[in-house]
């Protein structure tokens, strides 16, 4: 006897082949896109380490090769330029322009009130020459930081993620690896400048050595307010392009290192 073959059993059969073949084409796309990823935070975290530990006088050269890998890396997955962020130029320069003018501003009335100035007092910049402080305002933060930073979190991991997972996935997740990228940083700034280290800690910030606990306290605190302040990038990046950001941040590392000097002496002790 002839087995009958119903035609929806025929047609639910081969959507059920069809939804498995888009599966397994589907499989290997965001493996490619995991692996990208991966590749991209490992060659962050090596350029991390060059910069803060092994030679931090070439970071602009580190970073501009860093981010010459990671475009690559991007744009072999097929990310465009503009989903990278290079986009909305004059806007983002706009943007950027006056959040850069605002920072310059809080820093000013910061120095200028006795109880915030001690949070200038940054050993680190008070022990440079003039010469070292341009260097380091004009040259190290503009290319050694900011660019590696905003191209590298806002930029490429943010558009590899986005990609897969949609951009609130790629906020969450950039902010949080540019976050981690700061425990180095951060306890150079406590041992710099004690005072902003155990602010960020929640501590008390008063002079003197800082201890083991404070330490843990201060990088902690710093991981979690820069992860917040990437969360504040992301949504200029989405405004504004890199460019919004980009400004802000140099504006924020580069008049740290003059308002440091200009900070006048605490006469207190």
């Amino acid at each position: 006897m002839t087995r009958r073959v119903h035609p929806e059993s025929m047609g639910f059969r081969t959507f059920k082949a069809v939804r498995r073949a888009a599966r397994e084409r589907v499989t290997p796309v965001r493996q490619r896109q995991r692996a990208a990823l991966a590749g991209a935070v490992a060659v962050l975290a090596a350029a991390n380490v060059l910069n803060n530990r092994v030679a931090p006088r070439l970071a602009p050269l580190t970073s501009a090769a860093t981010v010459g890998v990671l475009l690559a890396v991007a744009r072999r997955r097929g990310v465009s330029w503009s989903e990278v962020g290079f986009q909305e130029g004059s806007r983002g320069l706009l943007i950027g322009g006056v959040l850069a003018s605002a920072v310059a501003g809080a820093y000013g009335v910061g120095i200028a009130l006795p109880a915030t100035r001690g949070f200038f007092r940054d050993e680190r910049a008070l022990a440079l020459s003039p010469a070292r402080v341009a260097e380091e305002a004009l040259i190290q933060v503009p290319f050694g930081t900011v660019l590696l930073e905003e191209v590298g979190f806002r930029g490429v991991v943010h558009a590899l993620v986005a990609r897969s997972h949609g951009p609130v996935t790629a906020t969450a997740v950039s902010s949080a690896l540019f976050g981690l990228w700061h425990v180095l940083p951060a306890i150079d700034m406590l041992t710099a400048n004690p005072a902003l280290g155990r602010l960020a800690a929640g501590e008390d910030p008063t002079p003197g050595k800082p201890s083991t606990r404070e330490v843990s306290r201060a990088v902690a605190g710093s991981v979690v307010a820069t992860a917040l302040a990437g969360v504040v990038f992301c949504e200029l990046r989405r405004r504004g392009g890199l460019a919004a950001p980009s400004l802000l941040h140099v504006a924020t590392n580069s008049l740290g290192y003059l308002f440091a000097r200009l900070a006048p002496a605490d006469t207190s002790r």
